[in-house]
C-alpha cells in the first residue's frame, strides 16, 4: 500500500465520521501525537494512549458538524484539514475549530501526527 493510498482511505473513514476505526487500522503502536497547545493532551505516545486521548475529546466537547478536506501528500507525509462546529463542555462556548493535522506514514502505518491551529 502506497502513503497516497493509506492517506486516502485514512482520510475517507475520518469523512464517514470513523475515527476510531482509522486509528485502529492505521496508527502504528508506537504513534506519537503531538498538538499545539500545554497541558495533559500536547503529547500522546503509543496507540492505547491516543485511543484515551480520543475518548477524553469525544467526551469534553459537543460536535454540532463539520467537514474533513484532504489528503494532500507530499514524500511520507500527508495533511488533512479539519473544520468542526464545536462547544467545548467547560466553557460552554460555542466556537468553530480549523486545524490541519499532519501524519508521518512508514510501513503502511502512521507513526506520528501533528496539529496546528
Amino acid at each position: 500500500m502506497t502513503i497516497a493510498d493509506v492517506a486516502k482511505d485514512f482520510t475517507e473513514m475520518l469523512q464517514q465520521g470513523d475515527h476510531l476505526g482509522a486509528g485502529e487500522k492505521y496508527n502504528a503502536d508506537d504513534i506519537v501525537s503531538l498538538e499545539a497547545m500545554e497541558g495533559p493532551m500536547a503529547i500522546a505516545r503509543g496507540k492505547e494512549a491516543l485511543r484515551q486521548k480520543g475518548e477524553w475529546w469525544q467526551a469534553n466537547h459537543e460536535v454540532h458538524g463539520g467537514s474533513v478536506e484532504g489528503p494532500y501528500v507530499n514524500g511520507d507525509q500527508f495533511a488533512v484539514r479539519f473544520k468542526f462546529d464545536i462547544t467545548p463542555k467547560a466553557t460552554g462556548e460555542r466556537v468553530t475549530m480549523d486545524e490541519v493535522g499532519l501524519y508521518t506514514v512508514k510501513n503502511g502505518k502512521i507513526t506520528e501526527q501533528r496539529f496546528y491551529y
